[in-house]
């Protein structure tokens, strides 16, 4: 990738990235109330992020699973999760699903995944890890767009905060 200048979308228009870290945060919420845990919403972040190719997004995530308990062979097994048995079958589905919706675009859920997810998870977590996938899916697209280099792991520690804009999410 080159290192052409971009507009940064966020240091561009601060009020609309708060806007969607604020809405971030409310999903976080009804994940929270749903009984999605952090490990679950880690897993499915960095899943999604990986297939739209987002690395920045993948970094903070991966730092997070991290101290939600996800172990470093769990998260190297995310992107080959089918061919896994590391994962439980709640995250199976939280991983087939987070799949639907980055390609959401190829012809919207399909029925088979809405049923075998439905199967696994309660509505109240299906619509809670539809909204994080919601949510990620917009923050990936944000920093792909401005090409949001990826920040060392010291840039990183001791809390999650945007490198870019200094928004601690």
């Amino acid at each position: 990738m080159t290192q052409e200048r971009r507009v940064h979308l966020s240091r561009s228009a601060p009020p609309a990235y708060q806007a969607l870290a604020a809405f971030s945060k409310t999903v976080g919420g009804l994940a929270g109330d749903a009984g999605i845990d952090e490990r679950l919403k880690e897993i499915v972040q960095i899943h999604t992020s990986q297939l739209n190719g987002c690395a920045y997004c993948v970094r903070v995530h991966v730092e997070r699973a991290v101290k939600a308990g996800v172990s470093v062979d769990e998260i190297a097994q995310i992107a080959v999760w089918r061919d896994s048995g590391v994962f439980s079958e709640r995250e199976r589905a939280g991983l087939e699903l987070a799949e639907a919706f980055a390609f959401i675009h190829e012809g919207g859920i399909p029925d088979e995944v809405y049923e075998s997810v439905g199967g696994v998870l309660t509505e109240p977590e299906y619509v809670a890890l539809s909204w994080i996938l919601v949510s990620i899916n917009a923050f990936n697209r944000v920093a792909i767009a401005g090409r949001y280099s990826v920040p060392s792991r010291e840039d990183l520690a001791g809390e999650d905060r945007d490198a870019a804009t200094g928004t601690v999410w």
